[in-house]
């Protein structure tokens, strides 16, 4: 598994904690994903794969790619796979060329504006997300693509209007309830958090991306065992061992998590 940045401050670290995954993955740390590619023998899910398996993974995509670099589909897996190594620049360049080959197809529209944000391009995604909608069959992952980009953009009001018009689609959606609950973490409320993601966690297809949002909630509010507990749910012993790990390293941010935890303090 491809380590996961810790961040020199709370905003961008928090943002790399696996959360704001917008409905579209924008990373995955030490996360389970459903993606499989037909490039990958026996379509061996990526996200349990390690850091050589995930290289490896990406030079037989991407050898594929430069044999037909207008596939949808391989371009998408490659896009997010490269994603998956750090790449995110050479993300973007594929989804480019991808979207000019199929400039009104939504899913490769969502692709790229994926790898849009990932590459920090957050205005641009936000434009190439909402292109991609139609008003008049609204896409619940797109909805909750355009509220994550909307928060890491600092405008959690509207974001957070996305989300619910997302559940308004999809009700219960447990990618969109640990957005939302994100959201409200990013705002420093912990327990509104919580509530959101623990909501999202009980809800059938909450992913190991899911708990690991809600061991962080539980973990910066002083709940370590619970949020060890959490953060080792349902997981092989090796992406349980992992998400530990990194739960670790963001809980050792002490002095950014103590001056959370009195702002919250003082606003309640």
């Amino acid at each position: 598994m491809a380590a996961c940045p810790k961040g020199s401050s709370l905003r961008p670290a928090l943002l790399a904690s696996a959360g704001l995954l917008i409905g579209l993955s924008l990373a995955g740390c030490a996360g389970k994903s459903n993606m499989t590619t037909g490039s990958i023998p026996k379509s061996e899910p990526v996200a349990a794969m390690n850091a050589t398996q995930l290289r490896g993974a990406a030079e037989r995509i991407g050898e594929a790619y430069e044999k037909n670099p207008k596939d949808r589909n391989i371009g998408i897996q490659y896009a997010s796979v490269l994603r998956m190594n750090g790449r995110n620049d050479q993300a973007l360049a594929v989804m480019q060329q991808v979207a000019i080959a199929n400039p009104n197809d939504r899913e490769v529209l969502a692709a790229y504006g994926k790898a849009q944000a990932a590459a920090g391009q957050l205005q641009q995604a936000l434009d190439t997300i909402l292109r991609a909608q139609t008003p008049d069959r609204p896409d619940w992952r797109l909805k909750s693509a355009e509220g994550a980009i909307l928060d890491q953009l600092g405008r959690s009001s509207e974001a957070r209007q996305r989300y619910r018009a997302a559940l308004d689609i999809q009700p219960n959606e447990p990618s969109v309830l640990s957005n939302l609950g994100m959201s409200y973490l990013l705002a420093r409320d912990l327990k509104t958090a919580e509530t959101y993601l623990r909501s999202a966690a009980q809800q059938p297809g909450a992913d190991s991306s899911v708990r690991q949002n809600l061991a962080l909630a539980v973990g910066l509010q002083g709940r370590f065992q619970e949020a060890e507990t959490i953060a080792r749910q349902e997981l092989t012993a090796q992406q349980a061992e992992a998400n530990v790990a990194y739960l670790r390293a963001m809980l050792s941010q002490q002095n950014a998590w103590k001056k959370l935890a009195a702002e919250d303090n003082n606003t309640n």
